[in-house]
C-alpha cells in the first residue's frame, strides 16, 4: 500500500477514534477500504502499513482486527500473523525504496540522454557538407540502373524506405524512386549533420558516391551499394506523430487504407500490384496487336443504356439526360465495317449498391467486338486471350517475380483470420498450370444442376435454384472453386441477360425443350477460381426486325438507338463481342482479395476520396 494512501486511512481512524483496523480477506478491498467494519481492508499488510502510519502517541491504542474466509466475526490479528505481516511490510517498503531510487536514476539517465541529444542536435548545424570538386562529376541514373554502373560515381534521388544506424558513424539508407531500391552507406562527417540526425522515413533525398558490389555474406537490394561522399535533403517527411510508419501498418482496418491510399500506393505491395496492372494493360494490348485488331476509344458520356436502366449513372448534359457508359460495347460494334476486329480498354461506370468485393461503381473495361464469327470462335477467342495474356505476364522475368510474391504476400483488405484463410497458400505458377488446360465448356442449365446436386440452395428462400434464376456471386464462386479450373458458363435464359443478345439455335443444343418459354441466348461468362466471373460476352443480335422486337420487350425507345440499328440495315452480319473487367482479371492472377486492392484509387459506395 502507497504510504500517502495509509497514511490518509490513518488519519481518517484517529479523526473517528476508531481504535481497530478492521481486514476482512474475502470482501475487502485494500485500494478502496478504509480500515473500518464497513469498509475494510483486504490484507493484514496493508492493515500494518496503517498501523504504522499512526502518530506515535495513540499508535498503542489501535489494534488489528482479521475475518477470514469462513468466519462470521472479527478477532484480534495473532502473534505471528502480525509478525509476518510486519515483516512482509518492512519488505515492501525496501522494494518500493528500491523503485524509487532505480526510477530516480532513470529519469536522470532520460533527462542526461536528452540533454546530449540537444547538444549535439545544436552542434550538428554548425556541420555543413560541401562536395569534393576533386571527385569525378557524378552520373545520374534511375536506381534500376544503377548496377549497371559499378565502381563510377553516380548521383541518385529518391524517397527514404528504411534507416539503419550502425555505431556512432555509420548509417544504411535504403532509398526507392519506383523503378528500384538501393542501399546508401553514409559514413563520418555524413552521418552528424542536423539532416542525418532528424531524417525520417519518406524524405526525399540526392545521394552522391560510388557504386560498389556489396562484400560476400552481405545482402541489400541488387547487391550492390553506394558509398557516400556528399548527400543533401530534397524534402523532409513529417516525425512523430505524424510520421509515415505511426499512420497505418499492415493490420489496420480497411477503411485506414483507403482513406490513406495515396500514402499506402508507395508500400512495396501496392507498388508491385500498380506495376503488374501496368504490365497487365500492356499485355492486353499486345495480344490484340499480335491479331491486328485495332484499339478505338468509345465516349464515355452517353443517351443510352446498354445493361440496365437501375445502375446508370444520370447527369446534365446542356439541358440533356446523358449518363456515364456502362459499357463501350454498341459503340465498338460501329466499328466493325470500317475498322474490323477491335477493342477498348476505357473506364465503364455502374450506379450498383454492391458493397462486395468484387464490385465497383468506375472499373477499367477491356471490350471486343468480332465480325463474321460463330458462337464457338467467340468463346475460342475468349480463351485464347486469357491465356494469352498470362503467358505474356509469365515470360516476362520481372512481371513473373512480383506476381510469384504477390501470390504469397498478405491482402491488404484480407486483415482477418477467416478472410485471410480464402486467398493464402497460392503460388502462381498454380494459375499458369491451370489455364494451359482446356477451359471446362458448361452450360447455364448443367450449371443449376450442379448446384442443386450439390446441396446449394437459394439464400432468399432455401429451395432449390430453378431454371431463369440469375445465379448469385456466393454460389456461382463456390461451384467455381470447387470446380476449381475456368468455366466458361453458356447459354443463358434471354430474361436475365441483355437485350442485344442473340437467340440461341436450340436445334444444335440438346435438353432444352422444357425451357422454350425462356430461351437460351448464345452468351458466356468465363469464371474463375477465387474470383467468380470475369469475362461477359454474347452473340449480338443482327436481324434488325429481332433487335426491334427486343426493344419492345424490354421498353427501349429504338430512335435513341437509331445509330445502332443502323448497323444491321446498312450490310449487317453475324458478330459478337465480350467485356472484360481489368480489376477482377488482376485480383484473380495477384491473389488479392479485393478488386479494391488492384485500383489505383477505387470508386464504390460511399467512397470517392480521395
Amino acid at each position: 500500500m502507497a504510504d500517502s494512501l495509509a497514511s490518509q486511512i490513518a488519519q481518517n481512524l484517529v479523526l473517528a477514534d476508531t481504535p481497530a483496523i478492521h481486514v476482512d480477506e474475502v470482501k475487502g478491498n485494500d485500494q478502496t477500504g478504509k480500515g473500518t467494519i464497513e469498509s475494510p481492508l483486504k490484507t493484514t499488510v496493508s492493515a500494518v502499513a496503517v498501523l504504522e502510519a499512526i502518530p506515535a502517541n495513540v499508535q498503542s491504542s489501535f489494534s488489528i482486527v482479521v475475518k477470514k474466509d469462513g468466519e462470521t466475526e472479527y478477532k484480534d490479528i495473532s502473534g505471528a500473523a502480525l509478525k509476518k505481516a510486519k515483516k512482509t511490510h518492512e519488505i515492501n517498503k525496501k522494494k518500493a525504496q528500491k523503485n524509487e531510487e532505480r526510477g530516480a536514476k532513470e529519469e536522470a539517465a532520460v533527462a542526461a540522454k536528452a540533454h546530449e541529444e540537444a547538444r549535439k542536435l545544436e552542434d550538428s548545424k554548425k556541420i555543413k557538407l560541401e562536395q569534393d570538386p576533386s571527385l569525378p562529376a557524378p552520373v545520374e541514373v534511375k536506381l534500376k540502373d544503377v548496377p549497371k554502373n559499378l565502381e563510377k560515381r553516380v548521383k541518385v534521388s529518391g524517397w527514404v524506405k528504411s534507416r539503419r544506424d550502425q555505431g556512432k558513424d555509420m548509417v544504411f539508407l535504403v532509398l526507392r524512386d519506383g523503378t528500384g531500391y538501393l542501399q546508401c552507406v553514409l559514413t563520418g562527417k555524413l552521418c552528424h549533420t542536423f539532416d542525418a540526425l532528424t531524417l525520417t522515413l519518406e524524405s526525399t533525398v540526392n545521394v552522391y558516391g560510388i557504386i560498389n558490389r556489396l562484400p560476400e555474406g552481405k545482402t541489400a537490394p541488387g547487391n550492390v551499394e553506394l558509398v557516400a561522399d556528399y548527400w543533401e535533403v530534397v524534402g523532409k517527411a513529417p516525425g512523430g506523430d505524424d510520421a509515415y510508419s505511426s499512420l497505418f501498418n499492415t493490420e489496420s482496418n480497411p477503411d485506414v487504407l483507403r482513406r490513406l491510399r495515396h500514402l499506402v500506393l508507395r508500400g512495396d505491395t501496392a507498388s508491385s500490384v500498380l506495376k503488374v496492372r501496368s504490365r497487365t494493360m500492356k499485355a492486353f494490348r499486345d495480344h490484340f496487336d499480335s491479331l491486328d485488331w485495332y484499339e478505338v476509344n468509345p465516349p464515355c458520356l452517353v443517351q443510352t443504356q446498354v445493361e440496365g436502366g437501375s445502375t446508370l449513372f444520370a447527369l446534365n448534359y446542356y439541358g440533356e439526360n446523358a449518363y456515364l457508359t456502362q459499357s463501350s460495347q454498341l459503340y465498338l460494334e460501329t466499328c466493325l465495317a470500317s475498322l474490323g476486329s477491335v477493342y477498348t480498354i476505357s473506364e465503364s461506370f455502374r450506379a450498383e449498391k454492391s458493397h462486395t468485393r468484387r464490385h465497383l461503381s468506375e472499373y477499367s473495361h477491356c471490350e471486343a467486338e468480332i465480325p463474321f464469327i460463330k458462337f464457338k470462335d467467340l468463346l475460342d477467342t475468349i480463351e485464347g486471350m486469357v491465356k494469352g495474356v498470362v503467358a505474356r505476364l509469365w515470360d516476362e522475368p520481372e512481371t513473373r517475380k512480383m506476381l510469384v510474391e504477390l501470390n504469397l504476400r498478405k491482402n491488404d483488405e484480407a486483415n482477418d483470420e477467416t478472410k485471410a484463410a480464402q486467398i493464402v497458400g497460392r503460388d502462381f505458377a498454380d494459375i499458369k498450370s491451370l489455364i494451359e488446360q482446356p477451359f471446362l465448356r458448361m452450360e447455364y442449365k448443367d450449371a443449376i444442376k450442379w448446384l442443386n446436386e450439390h446441396g446449394v440452395k437459394r439464400e432468399e428462400d432455401g429451395k432449390d435454384f430453378v431454371y431463369g434464376d440469375d445465379i448469385p456471386e456466393k454460389p456461382e464462386r463456390y461451384m467455381t472453386d470447387a470446380i476449381n479450373k475456368p468455366i466458361l458458363l453458356t447459354h443463358f435464359p434471354r430474361s436475365i441477360k441483355a437485350f442485344y443478345m442473340q437467340r440461341a439455335d436450340v436445334s444444335e443444343l440438346k435438353g432444352y425443350e422444357d425451357f422454350m418459354h425462356d430461351p437460351p441466348t448464345e452468351s458466356v461468362d468465363l469464371l474463375v477460381p477465387g474470383v467468380g466471373e470475369v469475362v461477359g460476352g454474347s452473340m449480338r443480335i443482327w436481324d434488325t426486325e429481332e433487335l426491334m422486337d427486343a426493344f419492345v420487350r424490354e421498353g427501349l425507345n429504338p430512335e435513341t438507338y437509331y445509330w445502332y440499328l443502323d448497323q444491321r440495315r446498312y450490310g449487317t452480319m453475324p458478330h459478337g463481342g465480350f467485356g472484360l473487367g481489368i480489376e477482377r482479371f488482376l485480383a484473380w492472377i495477384t491473389n488479392r482479395f479485393s478488386v479494391r486492392e488492384v485500383c489505383l484509387y477505387p470508386r464504390f459506395t460511399e467512397c470517392c476520396q480521395p
